[in-house]
């Protein structure tokens, strides 16, 4: 109900001038006590569990009225890396640095080994469609399991260790540390359809399908994401788009975590910069942009109607040991607000537009916005207020959503301009 909405996040957690909460979202109780792994929200429910580097998954239920509950934990012999939860909700994965995936049942608080492999796991995700979970690892293999037999049902030879992985049926999308992008179409789970080298020039950190399994968005260390369609015959629609930056001391963050709104199919970045950014890829536009903690945000979920965003505030070891000077480890509860997360065609330029004078930076490099000024890779060029595409016979055609004012947007078809140079490009 609206009513119940409106309540949550009504009484504010920590200040709004607290460095590790600048953005005054509630803070989880009780959370965890070093670095923040993953979260993961129930399918149907608004129970949120988190896994760390303190060895524990913990659970707690978030009511609408703003109470947050603490509910229990579990622990495993090393560090929790991924954790999954099952199509009931009855049921919590985990898996990390012990080699193990386990099955914590809520209900009698019991937890039990359904998976081995020979190496940290990495990432998990249980299939409801095909009643298994999956699991990718460091031992560079993926498994499926049924979690009644010690064996996987299924394995899968990786060119190297799973860096990053989605899976919403029937798309499974599995990022390597060698940049390749193994995508698998899950009726056929035992061998991928097809294999993609990222269009990202630096390593892999994230990966989230889209909602309507179309295609995903790849996000990187070097402060960008690309947004890929599966099929071949939408390659035009693909591009990418610089983030997580601070253009006044030209200091590049890590995307370290990207998820969809389970409604509009916008979706957040959160960043080595202790930012989180709403985004519209339909409209090439940055809807909210959120102060920055005072820590890197290591990962996210919205919950299963997105009208909370929950993410955590701790450490991820991007800028060495030398630096770890902030030791929060914190779970922060953000109540979305409809106009944050709901596209807006109407609008752009985006709510990331700034006004003022100098350069676009368009996917590379930068393009003077002096009158008639183009890009000649994409063909766009600068006409008044705002970048448009160039037809072949010279006229100006369609307009370029956002692209002089937001971050970033590159060039949809070729990627010309993601990897060129102010040298490469004469401008």
């Amino acid at each position: 109900p609206r009513a119940e909405r409106t309540m949550f996040g009504a009484s504010p957690g920590v200040g709004a001038t607290n460095p590790s909460n600048p953005n005054n979202d509630m803070v989880v109780p009780n959370g965890p006590t070093d670095g923040i792994s993953c979260l993961r929200w129930a399918p149907k429910s608004n129970l949120l569990v988190a896994g760390s580097w303190d060895n524990q998954i913990r659970c707690w239920d978030v009511q609408m009225t703003g109470q947050i509950i603490p509910k229990a934990a579990q622990g495993h012999d090393a560090p929790i890396l991924c954790c999954a939860w099952s199509g009931d909700g009855m049921r919590v994965f985990s898996a990390g640095c012990d080699k193990q995936a386990k099955c914590w049942d809520l209900a009698s608080n019991q937890m039990m080994q359904v998976g081995q492999h020979d190496a940290p796991i990495r990432h998990m995700y249980w299939i409801q469609e095909m009643n298994c979970l999956v699991t990718g690892g460091w031992d560079k293999t993926l498994r499926y399991w049924d979690c009644r037999a010690p064996q996987p049902v299924a394995q899968v030879a990786l060119s190297e260790r799973v860096y990053c992985m989605d899976a919403t049926h029937p798309l499974l999308t599995v990022g390597t540390a060698d940049r390749k992008v193994h995508i698998f179409d899950l009726s056929t789970p035992q061998k991928a359809f097809r294999e993609i080298e990222s269009p990202l020039k630096y390593q892999s950190r994230c990966v989230a399908n889209f909602t309507d399994r179309s295609g995903f968005c790849l996000g990187s260390v070097e402060g960008r994401v690309a947004v890929q369609h599966v099929a071949p015959g939408q390659a035009a629609k693909n591009f990418a788009f610089k983030c997580h930056r601070e253009n006044t001391t030209s200091d590049i963050w890590a995307v370290n975590w990207i998820a969809f709104h389970p409604a509009h199919g916008t979706f957040a970045t959160l960043g080595a910069d202790g930012s989180y950014n709403f985004w519209d890829k339909d409209n090439r536009q940055r809807l909210k942009e959120f102060k920055k903690c005072n820590v890197p945000l290591t990962c996210g979920a919205f919950n299963h109607d997105g009208v909370i965003f929950a993410y955590a505030a701790s450490y991820d070891w991007s800028r060495g040991a030398e630096n770890y000077t902030v030791k929060t480890n914190q779970i922060l509860l953000h109540p979305v607000q409809e106009k944050e997360v709901k596209p807006n065609p109407s609008n752009p330029e985006g709510e990331g537009a700034e006004a003022g004078a100098g350069d676009a930076r368009a996917g590379g490099f930068r393009i003077g916005r002096g009158a008639g000024a183009s890009c000649p890779p994409c063909r766009w060029r600068w006409l008044p207020g705002r970048w448009r595409s160039l037809t072949t016979s010279g006229r100006a055609g369609a307009s370029r959503p956002g692209l002089a004012d937001t971050e970033g947007w590159a060039a949809s078809d070729s990627r010309m301009c993601a990897g060129r140079s102010p040298a490469d490009s004469g401008l």
